[in-house]
């Protein structure tokens, strides 16, 4: 007889377990189904950035101790939500801008902002890179560059948001844009100089989220 409550008791817990796990399985499921409906209902779609402008007013090369540039630019950029029912929290964002890959420029803080359903913000943040270390390789591209008439920067965007639903907000998340600053001369004189450089055209960034 003991031996037989022994082994009730054995099948009792194996039910109660299979119960438990049948049950976590369940509400698995259902919180990925609510989830999925949530993202089907509201497809979130990143923020769209443009680059509208960008004023080159300082662009001074030394070679003086193995190279040191000296940058300021002023740009203007542009920041839409596509999003019918998502709004967008801008807690940070941080601009500065590259050449080929190296930053030239102090980044520049925007204020936070909250951006609605469809909503456009517009920045002209200077920026500027006093006396940037400089490698020679980069020094002969960049008077390459000016030579030929033209130089490429990128202006980057590094910061933070939230999405907003309703009354629901989320989690941080790390936002990162890139965006192409084509500029032009009518003829190069073969050194760096912000005289004669123009901004050729209004550029779509490339937004990571």
């Amino acid at each position: 007889m003991g031996k037989d409550c022994g082994n009730h008791g054995d099948d009792d817990m194996r039910h109660v377990c299979r119960r438990l796990v049948a049950v976590l399985v369940g509400v698995a499921v259902l919180v990925g189904i609510i989830a999925l409906i949530v993202y089907l209902v509201l497809r979130p779609t990143h923020p769209r950035f443009y680059l509208q402008d960008a004023s080159l007013r300082q662009l001074d090369l030394s070679n003086s101790s193995g190279g040191v540039l000296s940058t300021s630019i002023q740009v203007t950029l542009a920041s839409r939500n596509p999003n019918d029912r998502v709004g967008v929290y801008y807690d940070r964002l941080d601009v500065y801008a590259s050449y080929k890959y190296q930053q030239i420029t102090v980044a520049a803080s925007l204020p936070p902002v909250y951006q609605g359903h469809g909503d456009v913000d517009v920045w002209s943040p200077v920026l500027s890179g006093p006396n940037v270390p400089f490698a020679p390789y980069l020094a002969d591209a960049i008077s390459q560059d000016c030579q030929a008439g033209y130089l490429i920067l990128q202006v980057k965007i590094d910061g933070r948001v939230r999405w907003k639903v309703g009354s629901w907000i989320s989690g941080h998340y790390h936002l990162f844009v890139t965006c192409p600053a084509f500029l032009v001369t009518n003829g190069g004189n073969g050194v760096p100089g912000a005289n004669g450089f123009r901004f050729q055209t209004t550029t779509y960034c490339h937004v990571e989220v």
